[in-house]
């Protein structure tokens, strides 16, 4: 196996669908400051979650869900972050606040994949997070099939019990991700990828 990169506009196909292997061998990530209008209206994003929510599911648990945030309800939880940074750092400079209260804003549309892996029988815990990460990356390839850029990031707003009780999530469901969605116009330069020879392993 050569030791060289495969360059991600160099793409072979064997199979009838060209277009969604394209879109599987080239997708990037946009930085969510990079991302604004237009966003995607409501019906795009009932498509989107609708893929979304395709994925493999052990015991058809559906242990994740959807939280969309838009228009005003951005700056609103925008507002409870800022609050939090306050409280916790009272010495915080106006910076750091508006960062926290931006946080939201950087993008038309975030959906928050939520991960409500609960004990099971006959299904590990670690089966359902899994199934969440997949509804994440499930998104982003359908915003950007869709035509609109995708980013999916946490931040520190995922691990504060404080914001997820503004969101609606229960003490034993977390954030697999929030999903920024919107347009760009950026150029998105390829990356490194991992060689295969470093990752595969062939018995």
């Amino acid at each position: 196996m050569s030791d060289q990169q495969t360059p991600e506009s160099e793409i072979h196909f064997t199979g009838e669908s060209p277009e969604t292997l394209t879109l599987l061998k080239t997708r990037r990530s946009t930085g969510a400051r990079l991302l604004g209008e237009p966003g995607p209206d409501r019906a795009q994003l009932e498509d989107m979650l609708t893929i979304a929510a395709r994925v493999p599911d052990h015991g058809k648990l559906a242990p994740w869900r959807f939280v969309v945030i838009a228009g005003e309800a951005r700056a609103r939880l925008g507002d409870e972050a800022a609050a939090i940074i306050k409280t916790d750092t009272p010495d915080a400079d106006e910076g750091q606040v508006e960062k926290a209260r931006n946080i939201l804003l950087r993008a038309p549309v975030v959906v928050a994949v939520v991960s409500s892996a609960r004990s099971h029988p006959k299904i590990p815990e670690w089966e359902q997070v899994l199934s969440a990460g997949a509804a994440c990356q499930n998104l982003i390839l359908a915003a950007t099939a869709m035509g609109f850029r995708a980013n999916w990031i946490t931040e520190w707003i995922a691990f504060d019990r404080r914001f997820l009780e503004k969101l609606g999530l229960a003490a034993d469901e977390r954030i697999a991700g929030f999903v920024h969605i919107g347009s760009s116009d950026a150029v998105r330069s390829l990356r490194a990828r991992p060689d295969l020879g470093e990752i595969v392993t062939w018995l």
